[in-house]
C-alpha cells in the first residue's frame, strides 16, 4: 500500500471513530455502500475527488489534509478544518517565546505584530492563547455591544 493510500485510510478510520459514526452511518451520509467505506479505511481502495470533498465536509477538516496529512511523521491525529498545531515553541530566560516559521507565515504575522496573551490556569486546562489584537478587539467590543443592548 503507497503511503499516501496508508494516510488516507488511516485518516478516514480515525475521523470515522472521532465522531463516534459507524461504517454505515457514514455511507449512508455520503451516498455510498458501506463495503466502500469499509475498502477506504482498509487501504483496499480510495474515494473519488467528489466523495473525498463529501467525506472532509463531513469530518468538519480539509480536503487537503484528509487525502495529505500522514499522522505518523506528525505524531497526532488529522486536525479539524482550519486548526493547526506548528510545533514546538521554547521559552527563553526572560520569557519570550519565538513563534515557529510555520506558524508565522500561514498567520500572516510580521515583525511589531501585537497579540493578546490568554491564559487558563484551571488544573484540567491548563494552557495560554495568543490572540491578534485587532481580532481581539472586535470579539471583546461586540461583546461588550450586546452586553449593553439590554
Amino acid at each position: 500500500m503507497t503511503n499516501r493510500k496508508k494516510n488516507i485510510a488511516a485518516n478516514l478510520r480515525y475521523l470515522r471513530n472521532s465522531h463516534g459514526l459507524s461504517q454505515e452511518e457514514v455511507a449512508e451520509k455520503i451516498g455510498v455502500s458501506r463495503q466502500s467505506v469499509a475498502k477506504w479505511e482498509n487501504g483496499e481502495s480510495l474515494p473519488d475527488i467528489i466523495k473525498c470533498e463529501a467525506l472532509a465536509d463531513l469530518y468538519q477538516v480539509s480536503l487537503n489534509d484528509l487525502v495529505r496529512y500522514d499522522p505518523e511523521k506528525e505524531g497526532l491525529p488529522i486536525p479539524p478544518k482550519n486548526k493547526h498545531i506548528f510545533g514546538v515553541a521554547t521559552i527563553g530566560e526572560r520569557g519570550q517565546i519565538v513563534l515557529p516559521k510555520e506558524a508565522r507565515d500561514t498567520l500572516e504575522l510580521k515583525a511589531g505584530d501585537k497579540l493578546v496573551v490568554l491564559g487558563d490556569t484551571s488544573p484540567s486546562n491548563k494552557g495560554i492563547a495568543l490572540v491578534d489584537s485587532k481580532t481581539f478587539l472586535l470579539m471583546t467590543g461586540q461583546l461588550i455591544d450586546k452586553l449593553f443592548e439590554k
